[in-house]
């Protein structure tokens, strides 16, 4: 094939691609120009998860009426003349592609008018092409109207998730943005509902609860630092609070949000020995410094950046994290482990050293300790049923010992529990699953994507034994849980389904029951570090040798280790050599 210059069409669309990979990144590009344009109020509307409209309005300094068609050129900026200008930028915006690259994959609406203007101009731009330039009536600022997004690159749209994860890409682009820029107004609304709307009063902690309720907003513990020319403001949660991913550590450097593998690690590295394993603090942190020392002309998304002095800024939020914690969270006092037993009676051992929080009561059974244990070491087992096994007794609360005709067995009880859990939930998935009423129903608020989750789940929830009701905005009414979890907390316990559910997968409607009562089990189980009578002993491992899978838990974690008569002999150096 010979060397051609691409047509203009084709060269515009392959930039799109950088730029626009899906509607959430329309919004952000438009919101980012609003926000260089010095806007108060920006607000946003969606439909159709934006693949129908997209419109961002705001009330900032607006777009000269000569210099119309210019901005929806390719190259074409207001933000810096120069290469030199590259290492100084102060904007959110200067690669001149964002309205280039949206116009091309859409019907571009833009409506400006400046200050002192006496009216507006509105151009019409079609699948890269300009079809209007004319004068109109309009107030000070810019609208600018995507529609039919991808509609010339219907393949593209093959590539979207499904409309519940579009929407929640959009919730968090604009969420966050509302966060680092507490002195806008920022109205969301989405199929004609609003979503979200911040009030513009300079408060991020305010902000903080508009988007993710009161309590949290109260819990979460303020970081300031300042470090030469490094200042890091924000938020941080208590090591009582944590996330079992990422999704809510955020970082804006300069007002930009970034993505920034040392950033986070830094903020997780501040938290170490503090947190469980595999879970993760929430982090609001905006990192100021000079534009020179900061390059955002990494990527086209604008999502990158490298510093000058990488090890200099991780140090600084490190610092600033850890000293955070030390102000807000006093060291813990360390002494003796207590365990109790199923009585309520303590059991003192000194010589245990292993530190746990503490769990909500299950369903009457005392707990001591969180379900975390090491990865076992082990050969892998094939899923089926398991022979008659004699119990022997427990191990450090935790495991417990059997011996079977080929062996010996050592069988993690909280795993073990939340097998027979689940597979009991599945034999009764077509009857009603008994629940509790509560004496109180309890109203909680969720994070605007969050909010959106439970809304979209809310009735399979309810067929598993819930009474969970939508209250308005990302309020919920919890008024009945199932029977089998009526010692926890009710409110704790549908955030923790709520953040389990994965957003970003949209597997059948089976695997998302499967995904929430392998939840539910895992909160209701025992837990390590409880000790069980003779007889609890007993009855888990006759439930557990009637399991169709016995071997794992409704994760994938293993259930039990075997270790064989055979390999007993060697290691003991009966037969043969190791």
């Amino acid at each position: 094939m010979p060397i051609r210059i691409l047509a203009e069409a084709v060269a515009s669309q392959i930039a799109a691609g950088e730029v626009v990979e899906r509607p959430a990144s329309v919004v952000k590009e438009l919101m980012e120009n609003s926000l260089d344009a010095g806007a108060e109020r920006i607000e946003i509307r969606i439909a159709n998860a934006g693949k129908t409209l997209i419109e961002v309005a705001d009330d900032g300094c607006g777009i000269p009426a000569g210099e119309m068609n210019l901005a929806v050129a390719r190259h074409a900026t207001s933000k810096l003349s120069s290469a030199e200008d590259l290492f100084r930028i102060a904007t959110l915006g200067f690669r001149g592609e964002a309205l280039a690259s949206i116009g091309s994959v859409s019907r571009l609406t833009l409506i400006s008018r400046e200050k002192n203007a006496e009216e507006g101009r509105k151009i019409i731009v079609e699948g890269g092409k300009l079809i209007a330039n004319e004068a109109v009536g309009t107030t000070v600022g810019t609208v600018a109207r995507v529609e039919n997004l991808f509609f010339n690159v219907p393949a593209r749209l093959k590539f979207l998730r499904s409309d519940l994860t579009e929407k929640n890409q959009i919730i968090q682009f604009v969420s966050r943005y509302a966060l680092a820029y507490p002195q806008v107004r920022f109205r969301l609304m989405q199929d004609d509902r609003d979503v979200f709307i911040t009030h513009g009063k300079n408060n991020r902690r305010e902000v903080l609860a508009q988007l993710y309720g009161n309590d949290l907003a109260r819990q979460l513990l303020e970081v300031e630092l300042e470090d030469g020319d490094i200042r890091i403001t924000g938020f941080i949660s208590p090591v009582g609070i944590s996330r079992s991913n990422r999704r809510e550590i955020i970082f804006f450097v300069n007002g930009r949000w970034v993505q920034d593998v040392g950033l986070s690690t830094a903020l997780i590295q501040a938290y170490h020995t503090l947190l469980m394993v595999g879970r993760y603090p929430i982090a609001f942190l905006f990192v100021e410094l000079s534009p020179d020392m900061v390059d955002v002309n990494v990527h086209p998304a604008k999502a990158e950046v490298r510093f000058r002095d990488a090890d200099h800024v991780f140090r600084a939020v490190q610092r600033a994290v850890k000293r955070a914690l030390l102000a807000y969270s006093p060291a813990p006092q360390l002494g003796s482990n207590t365990w109790q037993n199923r009585s309520g009676e303590s059991v003192l051992d000194p010589g245990w050293e292993i530190a746990h929080e503490t769990e909500p009561r299950v369903a009457g059974i005392e707990t001591a300790s969180p379900e975390k244990a090491g990865e076992p070491q082990s050969i892998q087992l094939p899923v089926d049923s398991l022979p008659l096994l004699r119990v022997i007794g427990q191990v450090g609360a935790a495991y417990l010992v059997a011996e079977g005709p080929d062996g010996l067995y050592l069988i993690d009880q909280h795993a073990a529990h939340e097998r027979v859990l689940f597979e009991k939930f599945m034999r009764e998935a077509d009857k009603e699953i008994p629940s509790q009423a509560l004496l109180q129903p309890q109203t909680f608020e969720l994070p605007p994507q969050a909010a959106e989750l439970l809304q979209t789940h809310l009735s399979l929830l309810n067929r598993w034994g819930f009474e969970v009701q939508h209250f308005g905005g990302n309020a919920f009414r919890v008024r009945r849980i199932p029977a089998m979890l009526s010692g926890l907390d009710p409110v704790v316990l549908v955030r923790s389904l709520v953040e389990d559910f994965e957003e970003d997968e949209t597997p059948l409607q089976t695997e998302i029951e499967a995904r929430v009562i392998a939840r539910v089990c895992k909160r209701a189980a025992v837990k390590a570090g409880q000790i069980l009578s003779a007889e609890e002993q007993n009855a888990l491992v006759r439930d557990l040798e009637r399991c169709q899978s016995p071997r794992t838990c409704p994760h994938g974690r293993p259930t039990m280790i075997h270790l064989s008569v055979d390999l007993l002999e060697r290691q003991f150096g009966r037969r043969g050599s190791r």
